[in-house]
Parts: C-alpha cells; structure tokens; sequence
C-alpha cells in the first residue's frame, strides 16, 4: 500500500468514527423528550445538553486552538462546557446553558468543521493523535450517557436488544497462569503513537513485569453466584467486609432513583444497587423497567467493597491490575504484541458485549470467539472489572496533552480493566486503565476472582 493509499485510509476510518460518535450522541440526546433532557441531579451524571456542549468544546480546544489558533464558537460559553470551571451543580442551571436547538447546532457545526479539517487538511501524525484523542475522548462520555439513563430510570438506548441469543458453553473454573516475564502497558515513545500504539498517558510507558503463577477464574461472577452471597448473610456479616467496606455497609445513601420515588429514600446496602426482592424473586431494573434477574448474566453495579467482601465469602482474591492484563493479553518479551484478547482486529458483536447492545444479560460464559489465550472470557466488555490495584502512574509516566486526563483520579481510585457492555468499542483495548472511587456502583461495574492457592 502507497503512503497516499494508507493516508486515504486513514481519513476514511477517522470520518467513520467521527460520524458513528456524532450520531450515536445524538440519538442519546435526541431520543428524549425534552421535558427528559432535565434530568435530576445524581452526582454520577451530566445533563444530556451538558455533555454534547462539553464535548464539541474539546474538539476546539484540541483540535482547532492547538493545530489552527482558531477562536471560539462562542468565547462566552468557554468556562460553562469547560468541565474544570463551571461547578457540578451549576451544569443544572438551564438559564446559564442553550436548549436542545441551540446546542444541536453547536454541536453539528464543530463536526461538520472537524470532518472538513480531516477531510482537506495535512494528515501529519499531531493531527491524526488530536483527532483520535477528540474522538474517543467524546465515547467516554457516549458511556456516561448511557448510564446517566441507566441512573435516572430512562428508556434503554436505541438499538438496545436485550434479548440476544446466547452461544456457547458453560465455561467453569480456572484459567492457570504460568509464573514469567510480561509486558505490560503501551510504549511511552513510538514512532507509531498517532496510529496503533495510540494510548492515554495512564497506559504509558510499557514495562516487563514478573509474575508468580496464579490461576484466574475463565468467568466473571454471575448473578447467582452473587445471590448466594446475599442469601447466606454476606450483608449483616461484618467479618467478611473490611474497614472501607464496613464503612460503606453501614452508611445510608439516597436510593430514591433506584425505585422512581419523587421523595428522598435512605437506606444502607442490602444487595446490589439495582436489585430488589418483589414477588418472591430477585428482580433487577433495567433502565425504566424491572425484570426477573438473569441468574447466568456478570452481576453489575457493584462497588469495590462488595466485591472485595464476596472474595472474603467464597475464599477469593481480586487480581492486581498486572494479573488481569496478563491473563487477558498473554504478552511476552520478544513476541507479537497483541492489543486484544483475541489478537489486534477490533472489537465486534462476536467478541464481546460493547455499544449498548445487550448490557450485559447474556450469561458470563456467552461470547466464546473473545477468549483469551489462556481461555479466560469477557475480558473485554460485558462489566469494568475491578482489580485489586489502587490507580497509580506507571514508573516514567509523562502527562498527556490532556493534563486531567488521569492525575486527578491517582492514589484514590481503585484500577478497573476492560471495558463494559456500555463502552464503545473503537475506546477500548487490554492495556486500557479505567478509575473509580470504590464506592461507585452507578456505573457497571463487575468482577472476576482469583484463588488463593497457588497452583
């Protein structure tokens, strides 16, 4: 392939993802009503119009300010989409943001723009990394859209189907690691970092760690796995939490969303977020409905504590963080680099549960031809799977060109890996770092285990 076919390519890939984020957006937004579009206040969420001005604004910064010197859309609204001034709360405020018309055409304009700029523009390799880190940077929020519906109890996404048939075979026990050398991470300089080395500075630089062998378990826990958890007492048992645990265990939160009440509802953790007992069955809401849980299908919307206690239950271990790549990704020193569980072709609906398509009902042992090499499964998409890692830098980590891209989130957070039923799948990849407070269990969220036996 010439250089002037493999830059054609490029452009060609960069509209189609620019434009699949644009629409994707859009029916998130343009799907509610507007009287929807008001949503109440959580602090896990944004307001819809929030989200689709904030990320039109980061297309300025990055790309039109940083290569063209270009000026704003509207200089007045600058510190309002900026998610670093306007306070939380405030993004509430409907006399300080556009309607949904007014921010439509924000919207569309700086896409329609950023589409002419790949379109006619240079393609050098600063462009192609800004534009790259614009575009994903939109699906993370594509992702807090769809659980800001899942929070305040909104219709699923479109083209939601959660009733997917599900192949494949009851996938139990352990995956055996052997103790080595492994790489972890992506390179922190690469020729190749507008293109396939591309990675966030969290990911950077890419490092040989040693392992010990363990052995990993092939499945994520399902809901019955976690049901048997809750009905031998895990809840009122205060042995099996630990000290951050047992904190969390015993403070009250408003669940009110949870179950569609206009009143504040306290209560303290009983069971998973989005759970209840009715009718003499568990039953789990799904967007605006409640449904018979599915007993095959990863538990999800749980916190660090509750999956650090069901470990303390069942005589588990959550994986570090190093664990979990390896058992996803398997690389070594010296050989090819595989970005995926299944090797470097990107994600589709074969592989793994990604987009919002069936957000994470099928059974954990569904989606066989996403195995990874030592056949652990779902490794990609389906729930962020916590790890036992607090979110740190790699040793040599460098700031991106984003600077709160990850050091607000360092020492606090704890590491999930992997991506979830809601991520968007051009996002993700094994060495991907995602950062949640322990506590948070608004966004889907899972778990797999490790033994505490070496093998």
């Amino acid at each position: 392939m010439t250089t002037t076919e493999s830059t054609d390519q490029t452009r060609a890939e960069l509209l189609e993802q620019l434009e699949w984020t644009r629409k994707c957006t859009e029916n998130l937004v343009c799907s509610l009503p507007a009287a929807l579009l008001d949503v109440p206040w959580h602090p896990g969420v944004n307001p819809p119009l929030w989200e689709m001005g904030h990320a039109a604004f980061f297309y300025e910064v990055f790309v039109f300010n940083l290569l063209d010197g270009t000026p704003s859309y509207d200089p007045s609204m600058d510190d309002l989409w900026d998610s670093f001034h306007v306070e939380h709360r405030d993004r509430w405020n409907r006399d300080l943001f556009p309607g949904r018309e007014k921010t439509l055409e924000y919207f569309n304009t700086i896409y329609d723009r950023v589409a002419e700029r790949i379109r006619t523009k240079p393609l050098t390799d600063q462009a192609l990394y800004l534009y790259r880190y614009a575009i994903y940077h939109q699906n993370m929020h594509v992702e807090s859209l769809i659980w800001c519906r899942q929070t305040v109890g909104y219709p699923a996404p479109p083209g939601t189907d959660l009733y997917r048939p599900a192949p494949g075979n009851n996938q139990a026990g352990d995956a055996v690691i052997p103790a080595g050398e492994w790489l972890i991470g992506m390179p922190g300089e690469s020729e190749r970092y507008a293109r396939e080395d591309f990675a966030f500075d969290n990911e950077k630089p890419r490092f040989t760690v040693k392992l010990d062998q363990f052995a990993i378990s092939k499945c994520l826990v399902s809901n019955r796995q976690f049901m048997a958890f809750i009905e031998d007492g895990g809840y009122r048992r205060p042995e099996l939490w630990s000290f951050g645990g047992r904190k969390w265990l015993q403070t009250e939160s408003d669940v009110a969303l949870v179950h569609g009440s206009g009143e504040p509802l306290y209560r303290m953790p009983r069971h998973p977020l989005y759970w209840r007992w009715h009718e003499e069955q568990w039953q789990e809401r799904l967007f605006d409905r409640w449904q018979s849980l599915a007993p095959d299908a990863p538990v999800t919307h749980v916190t660090f504590w509750e999956a650090e206690a069901w470990c303390h239950w069942a005589g588990r271990r959550l994986p570090t963080e190093f664990e979990w790549e390896v058992a996803a990704l398997g690389n070594r020193p010296g050989e090819s680099f595989r970005r995926f569980p299944w090797g470097n072709a990107a994600p589709d609906e074969q592989c793994a549960d990604m987009n919002s398509r069936s957000m994470a009902q099928n059974p954990v042992f569904d989606f066989p031809e996403g195995d990874s090499p030592f056949g652990c499964r779902q490794m990609i998409g389906s729930v962020w799977e916590w790890t036992n890692s607090q979110f740190f830098p790699y040793d040599g980590f460098r700031v991106d060109m984003y600077p709160f891209m990850s050091t607000l989130q360092f020492g606090d957070h704890k590491v999930t890996r992997g991506g979830s039923c809601a991520t968007s799948s051009c996002l993700i990849r094994g060495t991907y770092r995602q950062a949640y407070l322990p506590l948070r269990n608004d966004v889907y969220t899972g778990f797999r285990t490790c033994s505490l036996e070496e093998k």
